[in-house]
């Protein structure tokens, strides 16, 4: 988006460089990287950059305010509600499209938001690697690693903290997963393995059963429903122990919290229950589920059979959001390309916007099934390049 920048990469980029990128991706995360890399970053004027830091803070302290903090009680379900919720997430993703005004300028528009964590080792790494390979330069955050360390550990020691998901060598992620434990020494464990003894947890290490002080949860809720997963402990259990990331943030900031922000960003959002009849022009907005993960159930210009076709009681649990058309704002060699930025917050003592991660694509949507047979689109970084 820095027509200058882009020249000059262009100018540079070879695929002999893109291989070696991939090369040393999985070097460093010692996996595959099942996901399609994208040739190329993205070059995120600092204007833009900070209007996203700006808007994305701005959204994430709306939900802070009681009148939606007593309205998403009703998001989280009773089975998945965990007690000594913290007073506000540890983890915020908000993922923005980039649009062109009437006047033909590019403006943020609000996709959606997860108080979920996101791939804050793989996309630093990532990032790194595209800067490294291709020789480029970026104003990266100067302490992010230390914040990391502090939000995931909270001052435990490694052993005793675990990433928990649902199968993990088997995930998409396990790249993040494996850069995670070489940074920190905290290892991915299946929350089936996960062993409870009154309200203390254990897993087994090296042979050694060793008890659980913390968790970094990245389980996703409705892929244990999904796929029936029964965890060796309850959600619901008064726990000894202490979450980086507390499971009730998957619900209170998600799809769940849009139709209630008020924003120059956030495009019309309502719950499918609110509607009396279905709008005129449906090939501009966008049917969502609102616990899904991964774009599964998202329909983009639904017909009026699909929307007649979801039981009135269970409306609540669906929204319409009016669509936004990306723009094409990244020249490629295969055309303009449209990007999806997700700026990645951590909440310390203060609220800190600490990477950019990006998708790339050219499909109906930015997900890897709409962009299939396709180059110069997937996983990217954004590179914040100051004035």
């Amino acid at each position: 988006m820095i027509p200058e920048r882009r020249r000059q990469f262009l100018e540079q980029w070879t695929a002999e460089k893109y291989h070696r990128l991939l090369r040393v991706l999985e070097e460093r995360s010692r996996t595959i990287i099942p996901f399609r890399v994208c040739e190329t970053p993205c070059f995120l004027p600092a204007a833009l950059t900070r209007a996203l830091i700006t808007a994305g803070g701005e959204l994430i302290r709306q939900l802070q305010e009681p009148a939606y903090r007593q309205a998403s009680e009703a998001a989280i379900p009773a089975q998945f509600r965990a007690p000594n919720e913290a007073a506000r997430p540890l983890f915020v993703q908000v993922d923005f499209g980039l649009v062109r005004d009437v006047d033909g300028n590019v403006s943020p528009k609000l996709v959606e938001m997860q108080g979920f964590p996101s791939l804050y080792a793989f996309q630093s790494v990532l990032t790194d690697t595209y800067c490294e390979v291709y020789g480029l330069h970026h104003a990266a955050f100067p302490d992010y690693r230390h914040m990391l360390r502090k939000a995931i550990l909270g001052g435990h020691a490694p052993e005793n903290v675990v990433l928990l998901e649902i199968d993990p060598r088997h995930q998409k992620t396990l790249c993040d997963f494996q850069i995670t434990e070489d940074w920190f020494g905290v290892r991915a464990v299946c929350m089936t393995q996960v062993r409870k003894r009154g309200n203390r947890l254990f897993y087994e290490r090296d042979g050694i059963e060793v008890p659980i002080r913390r968790i970094y949860n990245r389980a996703i809720t409705d892929e244990q429903v999904r796929r029936k997963i029964q965890p060796g402990f309850a959600w619901s259990d008064d726990l000894d122990v202490e979450w980086a990331g507390h499971p009730n943030y998957y619900f209170r900031i998600s799809k769940f919290s849009l139709p209630y922000l008020r924003h120059p960003s956030v495009p019309e959002t309502r719950f499918l229950n609110s509607f009396a009849g279905w709008p005129d022009d449906l090939e501009e907005w966008v049917l969502k589920p609102l616990y899904s993960f991964a774009g599964i159930g998202v329909n983009v210009g639904p017909a009026r059979a699909a929307l007649d076709a979801i039981p009135a009681a269970e409306r609540a649990s669906w929204i319409l959001q009016r669509r936004c058309r990306f723009a094409p704002v990244i020249e490629t060699p295969s055309g303009p390309t449209q990007a999806e930025i997700r700026v990645m917050y951590i909440w310390l003592d203060e609220l800190h916007a600490v990477a950019t991660l990006m998708r790339m694509g050219r499909g109906k949507m930015m997900g890897v099934d709409h962009n299939k047979n396709m180059d110069w689109v997937g996983a990217s970084a954004g590179l914040w390049i100051p004035d």
